[in-house]
């Protein structure tokens, strides 16, 4: 097996970067998230199956996202008031409209439950095949699938501005009476 070149990380920067805000739902814990699973697979020589090596690094994101997880999960939790924070500048001085859409549509997917989150990562944001989704999470191709067709229904539903189920009238469907 080859082992994971480190000068060719920078080429999967992007997709992990997405794939972590995906995860985390906010941009600055994505971006840490990133910094420390580099950290960790740059610590020592990995190996990686040919042409595998996006696949290897979301099963190292997902890793240190749990990891972050039980770690945060075991600290006590300082409580903060409203003047201890400090406003944070947006960059979304070029395009508002896009950065808006975007950070709606990183809530939606931050909220789903772990299993279709982590599915809806591998393969829509990082890029993976379904079979290399379902290595990276350690489960089966046709598990994949299905958290994939139902992530994204949450996510359109979410998204969408009608209710979540028609109302149905009287008199109005194909059955109605003429009378």
């Amino acid at each position: 097996m080859p082992r994971l070149d480190p000068t060719s990380l920078g080429q999967h920067l992007d997709a992990l970067y997405r794939a972590a805000w995906a995860l985390c739902g906010s941009r600055e814990d994505a971006e840490d998230l990133v910094q420390e699973t580099f950290a960790r697979v740059l610590a020592r020589p990995r190996t990686v199956k040919s042409g595998g090596e996006r696949a290897y690094l979301m099963s190292a994101l997902r890793n240190t996202f749990y990891s972050r997880l039980r770690t945060a999960s075991r600290r006590p939790r300082a409580t903060h008031t409203l003047d201890d924070v400090e406003a944070v500048e947006a960059r979304t001085s070029v395009q508002p409209d896009r950065a808006l859409e975007v950070r709606e549509i990183f809530g939606v997917i931050a909220e789903l439950p772990d299993e279709f989150r982590m599915a809806l990562a591998a393969v829509d944001i990082l890029g993976l095949s379904y079979g290399e989704a379902a290595d990276a999470l350690g489960t089966r191709e046709a598990t994949i699938t299905t958290r994939l067709y139902r992530a994204r229904q949450r996510v359109a539903r979410a998204l969408s501005d009608q209710p979540n189920r028609p109302e149905v009238r009287e008199g109005s469907g194909p059955n109605r009476s003429l009378a």
